[in-house]
């Protein structure tokens, strides 16, 4: 018989959160080792949840952490940060509605051990929570992709004309922060709040972004998001 798999669920949609459960649960996927140790719905609450389970001393009772990217408070990137620093070997497999072409490449590079879209198939989410509990990495196909993707462009940046724009890959992670709320349709004064900047600061970040990867304004920035290039 397999060893118990014990997961962290960190999602502040409990019908998100109630799916993962099911999933984890249906017999029909074939995994009981699996089991949902505990849930969180903000960032704070789940670095609380990984002491409480694991504590100083890191005792076996927590093996995968499931973690949305778009968490309250402290967002999905920022819990994965503290994660690596206070326990560096818990392996971390982000969540998201964000396609993989912007957002697995920087979980990746973060320390995430795998990146997987919420519509995965019941299969891959399992097959996902195996493998990073086991000490490996699960990459998608699409998020393989990606990461090659961004080697390449990387490698173009170096050597491309002056001006150039290197993309999304040479934001910063706070100009992620607020590159991502502006593709959510979030107003500058929404992101201040969120993220307890003033107006005028999430206005220098959306220029700094808007420069970098080379979009007129939010529409195209929502375009780029979506993996969709602007006409």
């Amino acid at each position: 018989m397999n060893a118990t798999v014990r997961v962290l669920i960190g999602d502040d949609h409990r019908i998100v959160r109630e799916g993962l459960k099911q999933v984890l649960a249906d017999p029909a996927n074939g995994a009981p080792e699996i089991v949902v140790a505990a849930e969180a719905t903000e960032g704070a609450e789940v670095l609380a949840q990984v002491e409480r389970l694991l504590g100083a001393g890191g005792a076996l009772q927590l093996d995968v952490v499931l973690l949305d990217i778009a968490m309250p408070g402290m967002d999905g990137l920022e819990v994965l940060q503290a994660l690596r620093r206070a326990w560096p070997g818990l392996p971390v497999l982000m969540l998201s509605t964000y396609p993989e072409r912007q957002y697995a490449v920087r979980c990746i590079q973060m320390g995430a051990a795998g990146y997987l879209h919420k519509s995965a198939d019941p299969d891959d989410m399992v097959a996902a929570v195996r493998k990073v509990a086991a000490g490996g990495r699960y990459l998608t196909e699409a998020t393989a992709s990606a990461l090659a993707g961004a080697v390449q462009r990387t490698g173009v940046v170096r050597i491309a004309p002056r001006g150039q724009p290197p993309g999304i890959e040479a934001l910063s992670h706070r100009e992620h922060q607020v590159f991502r709320l502006l593709t959510a349709g979030h107003s500058v004064s929404e992101i201040g709040a969120q993220l307890k900047l003033a107006p005028n600061t999430v206005s220098t970040y959306r220029a700094r972004i808007l420069e970098k990867t080379g979009a007129r304004n939010d529409v195209e920035l929502a375009l780029l998001a979506r993996g969709t290039p602007a006409d």
